[in-house]
């Protein structure tokens, strides 16, 4: 029974990144008994079975997944209640449609909550500032709604953060419908063991969900978790969430938190952990093979909400592979210069700290009567939030915080009596100032389409906006902190820490910042300007030295390729398990923390090391199916007769391999060839960009020589099954059966080429198993230089397995050209960027591949 039980378990581990079938014919290369396997499958034939009877309309594909959840039902309270709330918010129909998209993607992520057991590992990308709270609340609703039970936020770090995000589930989630919540925790403290068992909150009566948020405290953490330990029968039958905001902050790699957080996880076994973050360098980098926070089973990217101002908006980023540089943004003209030699005069070295006194002067004077000016033309306007914000950011010394305190007051103080006194030398000073920066960023501008305001309209304003500005320090030790709930606000706001996690600063219009800080996480999530600035989107200013500027701009070129590789999950055959996002590196700037990336790996740029294989084909357009045939053909012949490519004659098994065809060849392939638009890594331009590159940098590994395979099956006595590329290279064709659900304009066959096609031009006899980490070192040693271009010749009809449920005949109304191309890893200086990742070499021998094991009828 035991031995029934183990490999079960087995089973459902691997069926999270294979089909059922791939999985129990990897668990029965280990010697599994075909009876067992029998039992195997005819359990999880009955769990499905109950699975998808357990919630209308059933079992679906989204977003390249099987899921139970297909979005709200009529019945569902919770969202229902939460997207009213948020309609009479003054939250426009298109802002909701795309919160209701956006949770339901993540919700159908989650394993269904009356499941016998799971564990789920997920992580959302956001933006900073971009909404990632509405949306793990509309997750908490809709699940709430499908059955899960309790739900414990993780909310950062520091008590302002714990506070905004319980009062915004408070009155968006738990105030709407507060016959369905019991709230654990309060406005007040954090979370304390309540009175009596546990028992109580989690038994079968209980109708009630739970919500429990909760600082990442050490001390907090172990009381949740002591409380909750002392009802592990209740917890058994609980179906859980837990929301960890600020996912990169406390919870990878740190000593005390982490362990806390992986054992609360392990006390249900029927939970799901979701970490949310803008900044998620350190959770990709986790060791995949560890029993840890990684994202195992997805990775989701959220959109970039309409009206959000980002890193690639403000600074703007460089070309990735394929773009056309003049398409890409270059940013709105908001920054202004901190000449260096005013960094002292703000920000002390370590050993003037005490009796420091900053100075007023230059850039941040400016800066300071600038923000004065905004909020007078905000006032003006009258639009968007009541509040405005300065936000002044200079080191992270509480005694710094305070030294700003009286000059600024000060400063100030002097500036409302020169109004007063309608001094003239300053007035001249603000109109030239005002006059220069609304010219700057027009106001007119198609993406902001604000109304400008004039400096005489502004001007009557200007000494009220004076005397209602307030000097806030707001650090670890503040007793007066920023305070938004009690009315319209105007503040300068002086800080470190506290103010670079999470909170929001409301109606934030002007920032000057010169924190000393080396990493992109901490850089990205103390830019506390990104975010919404619904009525004066083209007033915002940030006062920084030039060197940060171009750090940002290093950033948002990090960001944006590193949601490339995101998005590919939702539309390829990979899972976080068997591909690594990618980071670019930079000189002076470190991804993350140095102990957050002990486990990472260096990887290559783009596709170096990588295999790449079709899987999506327009079955009912011949002409396009027809052209990738020519292509194909034209790519042989020319490798034959123009490069002069040795030919390798494997033609009784299915194989021909034309060795060193020239670069070009390939190139011309590339232009001809289509690929379909859903296959984000077969882009034909980043191809052509990144092969272009590795021949140009001319050093090891610099693919100016390839290897051509043709792959199909050996040839037979049938010609019906024939398909000739040119005299003397002929196979049979190969059969690619789609996956049931795919429609003809983009039929989907999931996977194309086996590993052991992924070495068809090596010698892998010495090979005792071929998974990936084999086949590179084999493609090191032995074609280093070489990068090697498949062909498959798929049968137009391409039956479906009788024993494959969901597959469903090709029927393509010609024959299909499949193409593979497997990539070696750049060597010595050969690569402009170098890449990090996390490390899958021992996660990714679990992977088996073997298309025999899909298509029995199939050799190849």
């Amino acid at each position: 029974m035991q031995e029934f039980e183990d490999q079960y378990e087995a089973f459902k581990r691997l069926i999270k990144t294979h089909t059922p079938e791939q999985a129990l014919a990897t668990i029965k290369l280990f010697g599994m008994s075909d009876e067992l396997a029998k039992r195997i499958a005819e359990r999880h034939q009955q769990e499905t079975i109950a699975v998808r009877e357990k919630r209308e309309p059933g079992s679906v594909v989204r977003n390249n997944r099987e899921t139970w959840y297909v979005g709200p039902q009529d019945d569902d309270r919770c969202w229902p209640a939460l997207r009213n709330l948020l309609a009479k918010q003054s939250w426009n129909e298109d802002s909701l449609r795309g919160l209701d998209s956006a949770s339901t993607k993540v919700v159908s992520m989650l394993d269904h909550p009356l499941e016998s057991a799971f564990s789920t590992r997920g992580l959302v990308v956001g933006y900073v500032q971009s909404g990632k709270t509405s949306n793990f609340t509309a997750l908490i609703a809709k699940a709430a709604d499908a059955g899960y039970k309790f739900f414990i936020v993780l909310a950062g770090v520091h008590n302002g953060l714990r506070l905004q995000t319980q009062l915004r589930l408070e009155r968006q989630l738990v105030e709407p419908v507060i016959d369905q919540w019991h709230p654990l925790t309060g406005r007040v403290g954090d979370f304390e063991p309540p009175a009596g068992n546990p028992a109580a909150f989690f038994g079968d009566k209980s109708q009630q969900h739970v919500l429990c948020v909760i600082k990442k405290n050490v001390p907090r953490l172990r009381k949740l978790k002591a409380w909750l330990a002392k009802a592990p029968d209740y917890l058994r039958n609980c179906p859980t969430l837990i929301i960890d905001d600020e996912a990169d902050q406390a919870s990878v790699a740190s000593r005390s938190t982490n362990p806390l957080i992986r054992e609360i996880i392990d006390l249900f076994p029927r939970g799901g952990y979701v970490g949310y973050t803008a900044t998620p360098f350190a959770n990709l980098l986790i060791d995949p093979a560890a029993k840890d926070l990684y994202p195992e089973d997805f990775v989701v990217n959220l959109p970039k909400p309409r009206g959000h101002f980002g890193t690639e908006v403000l600074f703007g980023r460089d070309a990735l592979d394929g773009e056309d540089p003049e398409e890409v943004p270059d940013g709105y003209d908001m920054i202004r210069t901190v000449p260096d030699e005013e960094v002292p005069l703000v920000r002390p070295g370590r050993d003037e700290i005490e009796g420091f006194v900053p100075e007023i002067s230059g850039a941040l004077r400016t800066a300071v009567l600038y923000f004065w000016l905004v909020t007078a033309a905000r006032r003006v306007r009258g639009t968007g939030v009541p509040h405005s914000t300065m936000l002044i950011h200079t080191s992270v010394s509480t005694v710094v915080h305070e030294s700003f305190e009286m000059p600024l007051e000060a400063f100030r103080k002097r500036t409302a009596g020169w109004l007063d006194a309608a001094d003239g030398e300053l007035l001249e000073e603000l109109r030239r100032l005002w006059e220069a920066e609304i010219v700057r960023v027009p106001g007119t501008e198609p993406d902001l389409g604000e109304t400008p305001v004039p400096y005489d309209a502004l001007l009557p304003l200007l000494a009220g906006v004076v005397d209602d500005c307030r000097i806030i320090l707001d650090n670890s030790k503040s007793v007066k902190r920023l305070d938004y709930e009690a009315g319209p606000v105007v503040a300068i706001a002086v800080g470190g820490n506290t103010l670079s996690r999470g909170l929001t600063l409301e109606g934030l219009a002007v920032s000057y910042f010169v924190r000393n800080a080396t990493t992109y996480d901490s850089l990205l999530q103390m830019g506390r300007w990104f975010g919404f600035r619904e009525g004066y989107a083209d007033l915002p200013r940030i006062w920084m030295t030039d060197g940060m500027r171009d750090w940002f701009r290093h950033i948002a070129t990090v960001e944006s390729e590193m949601r490339r590789d995101i998005d590919v999950y939702m539309v390829e055959d990979k899972t976080p398990r068997t591909f690594a996002v990618r980071m670019r590196t930079h000189p002076s700037l470190r991804i993350t923390a140095a102990g957050k990336m002990r486990d990472a790996v260096k990887a290559s740029a783009a596709y170096g090391g990588q295999r790449v294989q079709t899987r999506y084909f327009r079955t009912r357009d011949a002409e396009w199916l027809r052209a990738n045939r020519q292509a194909a053909h034209d790519l042989v012949d020319r490798s034959l007769r123009l490069a002069g490519a040795r030919h390798q004659d494997n033609g009784m098994q299915g194989r021909h391999i034309l060795r060193g065809v020239p670069y070009d060849v390939i190139l011309d392939f590339l232009d001809e060839y289509r690929f379909h638009g859903k296959s984000l890594e077969c882009d034909a331009g980043l191809l052509r960009s990144y092969v272009e590159r590795r021949v140009r940098s001319g050093g090891g590994g610099s693919l100016k020589r390839w290897n051509v395979a043709i792959i199909g099956n050996p040839l037979s006595a049938d010609p019906e099954k024939r398909y000739e590329f040119g005299p003397g290279l002929a196979v049979d064709r190969v059969i690619r059966a789609k996956l049931g659900e795919s429609g003809g304009d983009a039929a989907d066959i999931k996977t194309l080429m086996s590993r052991r096609d992924a070495g068809v031009d090596l010698d892998l006899g010495a090979l005792t198993e071929i998974n990936e980490a084999a086949l590179k070192n084999a493609r090191r040693e032995q074609a280093p230089d070489t990068a090697l271009l498949t062909l498959y010749p798929i049968d137009a009809l391409s039956p479906s397995p009788t024993n494959r449920e969901r597959r469903a005949p090709l029927d393509a109304v010609d024959h299909v050209i499949g193409v593979g191309l497997v990539f070696p890893m750049p060597r010595g200086e050969d690569s402009e960027v170098e890449y990090y990742s996390a490390d899958l070499s021992r996660v990714q021998d679990d992977e088996e591949e073997d298309l025999s094991l899909l298509f029995e009828e199939d050799d190849s």
